[in-house]
């Protein structure tokens, strides 16, 4: 590799943000020349430089690096399930529950429908939207259900899931203006010109360690929420411009609150409760949920939430299911259980240890054949078919489930990243807010009310009301969905890009990353990135044009 390198645009890291962003702007722009740089290398050591430097200050809540990220062409999506979701419009509504720090508007949401369509064919789970309508909406979650303060018409739509390397590498290569540049870390922007215009990026290749010089017109950075963070705190020269590094950067850390506390007891003909997945005409899997209504959470003040239902806690033999026993043993095995699920997704599951292993043979043993038969049929489902069963739930002839929460958190400026004394170290100080807690709770209170009042049934808490708000802290732990450390504001002293994702400060320098959104709302960020890089791309590839 050259020591210096010319192009018209860069994009720093090729998860699916970064691999978008130069697909789609490579496309429109066959004029232009597009460099991907990447992180991992092919053949690298397992081990990495980033997420060793990397000091988690909340194990208890926030995974470690190795759990939330991949490195290489892909990131992420290496080991993504697959989940997409789109953020809904109470989400950019600047209401009492966010504090004054909710920096954007409903307007963004809107400027971003158009380009949903095109993310949604990247991730491949086009030929759906994202609520139930016509006749599909008119069948209920559960016999007896009424929707109003609580729905159940919102959808999340699956991927195959995409893995965007293997995916997308022969596009890229096939591409003649796109190059793909593997084992290059990102270093440090310098101070911009009398226009604002960033000239160059200083960069190594991690192999051998050294210096690399990018010169671009355009740099886009998709390094994920860690390390897109990273790269602006080690710049502090890029922000000369407007006085010194912005006061946002790294603060506003929000993921989501997530686990379980309670199940539901539906009154109805368990037959009729849609418990599992739907797929559309174009055999995209997807799945309705929970989640109060706009009204209600203006009404009653909360966060917003989705809630869907789920299967009781696998490592509890209590729960008599031959079936999810010997899905628990498989996951407990070292060897096997590494190569089933992603490793949050794993330790989520088993609770990160053997638990009561002779009462899991026992269900098991009891539930013979089916403790076989059915995970059988699941692991091929979920394995081996292209499009693959994103999940497993299963049938409750008790019509009996448990409740799976999903809530975003109050944008709070002292849950952050910020650079150790080393100037390399990231350190993570990620907090959950009394607030936080509080919200989740009052959600379950909400739909428990509401399941009461339609006469289709009730809540089941696993714990005395005095113990609730510490199992919600207990139970979640996130760190995977990486939002708000570099937020969008229309005014330069509120965040770090403005609301086309530019840098404030710059010209040329752009985020394309989750850590861009101010809120957190229900969703998970994927996929409205990957929204958001088509957006970028083609504002990037029309103002090209323009000029």
């Amino acid at each position: 590799m050259s020591s210096e390198l010319i192009t018209d645009v860069c994009v720093v890291g090729a998860g699916p943000a970064g691999i978008i962003a130069a697909l789609e702007y490579a496309r429109r722009r066959p004029d232009r020349r597009v460099l991907l740089l990447e992180y991992g290398r092919p053949g690298a050591p397992a081990r990495n430089g980033l997420d060793d430097t990397i000091r988690n200050l909340n194990p208890e809540n926030h995974h470690d690096p190795y759990d939330c990220t991949n490195k290489g062409l892909g990131g992420t999506s290496a080991t993504w399930g697959g989940r997409c979701v789109m953020y809904d419009a109470v989400d950019f509504l600047d209401r009492p529950a966010y504090r004054g720090e909710c920096t954007w508007d409903e307007s963004f949401l809107r400027e971003t429908e158009p380009y949903v369509a095109a993310a949604q064919a990247y991730f491949e789970c086009e030929g759906g939207g994202f609520a139930l309508t016509g006749q599909a909406a008119e069948r209920r979650i559960a016999e007896g259900f009424v929707p109003g303060d609580v729905t159940d018409t919102v959808l999340e739509r699956w991927s195959l899931p995409t893995r965007f390397g293997p995916r997308y590498r022969a596009e890229m290569a096939a591409t003649p203006n796109l190059t793909v540049a593997e084992g290059v870390e990102a270093r440090s922007f310098p101070a911009p010109d009398e226009r604002g215009r960033v000239t160059e990026m200083t960069a190594r290749e991690t192999a051998t360690g050294r210096t690399v010089r990018v010169r671009a017109g355009r740099y886009v950075l998709a390094a994920g929420g860690q390390e897109t963070t990273r790269l602006l705190l080690r710049s502090p020269a890029m922000f000369a411009r407007r006085g010194g590094t912005p006061d946002a950067l790294g603060r506003y850390y929000q993921s989501h609150v997530s686990g379980k506390i309670a199940g539901v007891r539906f009154r109805g003909d368990p037959r009729k409760t849609d418990f599992f997945f739907g797929r559309d005409g174009e055999g995209c899997y997807y799945r309705r949920r929970f989640q109060l209504s706009r009204e209600a959470i203006l009404r009653e003040n909360l966060l917003n939430a989705a809630v869907w239902l789920d299967n009781p806690l696998y490592h509890d033999p209590g729960h008599g299911n031959g079936a999810m026993s010997f899905m628990y043993l498989a996951m407990v095995t070292p060897w096997l259980g590494a190569r089933l699920a992603p490793p949050a997704l794993a330790k989520a599951f088993t609770q990160g240890r053997a638990h009561r292993v002779g009462a899991h043979l026992g269900n098991v043993l009891a539930g013979l054949p089916g403790s076989l038969t059915v995970p059988a049929e699941i692991f091929v489902r979920r394995y081996c078919l292209r499009r693959k069963l994103p999940g497993i739930f299963l049938y409750s002839p008790r019509n009996e489930y448990a409740l799976h929460f999903h809530a975003e958190q109050v944008p709070d400026r002292e849950s952050r990243m910020t650079l150790g004394a080393d100037g390399e170290t990231l350190e993570i100080r990620y907090g959950i807010r009394d607030e936080d807690v509080a919200s989740v709770l009052r959600t379950h209170e909400v739909i428990d009310g509401w399941l009461r009042r339609c006469g289709c049934g009730e809540l089941a808490y696993w714990q005395p009301e005095g113990e609730r708000a510490a199992a919600v802290r207990r139970v979640s732990r996130d760190g995977i969905h990486q939002n708000g450390t570099t937020r969008i504001a229309d005014r330069p002293e509120r965040g770090v890009v403005d609301r086309d994702l530019r840098v404030w400060g710059t010209e040329n320098v752009y985020v394309c990353s989750s850590s861009a959104f101010p809120t957190s709302g229900q969703a998970n960020p994927t996929f409205f990135t990957g929204v958001c890089a088509v957006r970028l791309a083609r504002k990037l590839a029309e103002d090209d044009a323009g000029g």
